[in-house]
C-alpha cells in the first residue's frame, strides 16, 4: 500500500552509543549513514576523550565501515579531520547531554557547502582534490 509519508532517513532514531555501536559494527545501511551522522558519530567519539585517540578510533571506524559497504572511494582524509577538529572546538566549554542538542546548537556544521567548514576551505576545491582525499591538507583560509 503506498502513502505519501516521506521514507525516514538517517539515524536520529538511535542514541549516541547504539550510532556508534552500529558504525563501529559496520551495521548501518549506507543509505542512512549521511553527513549528520558523521558529525554525531565525531561527537560521541570525541565525548570525554583525547582529541588524537578519538580521532584514530573514528578514522578506524570510517575506514573499516566504507570498505565493508564498498564505498573506499568516498573516504576523504582531509574532510574526516576537518570535522572531527571542528566538532571538538565546538565542544570546548559546552555540556551538550548529546549530539542531536548539540548539533542543534552548531547548526553551520551541517551546512556542508557553505557552513562552518567553509570559511577554512574552498570546499568545492578540496572536495575535488586527490590529494586531500588522500592526506590531510592545511587549509588555505
Amino acid at each position: 500500500m503506498a502513502t505519501n509519508e516521506p521514507v525516514a532517513r538517517g539515524c536520529d532514531h538511535l542514541d549516541d552509543d547504539e550510532l556508534v555501536a552500529r558504525f563501529e559494527g559496520r551495521t548501518l545501511a549506507p543509505d542512512d549513514y549521511r553527513h549528520r551522522e558523521h558529525l554525531r558519530i565525531a561527537f560521541a567519539m570525541l565525548r570525554g576523550a583525547d582529541l588524537g585517540e578519538a580521532a584514530v578510533r573514528f578514522r578506524r571506524a570510517m575506514r573499516g565501515y566504507v570498505a565493508a559497504v564498498g564505498a573506499t572511494a568516498k573516504y576523504h582524509e582531509t574532510l574526516t579531520w576537518a570535522y572531527l577538529v571542528l566538532v571538538h572546538e565546538r565542544m570546548q566549554g559546552a555540556a551538550d547531554a548529546d549530539s542531536r542538542g548539540f548539533l542543534a546548537r552548531h547548526p553551520d556544521l551541517l551546512d556542508h557547502r557553505a557552513g562552518a567548514l567553509a570559511r577554512h576551505y574552498d570546499v568545492a576545491a578540496i572536495t575535488a582534490s586527490p590529494v586531500a582525499r588522500r592526506i590531510f591538507v592545511l587549509p588555505e583560509r
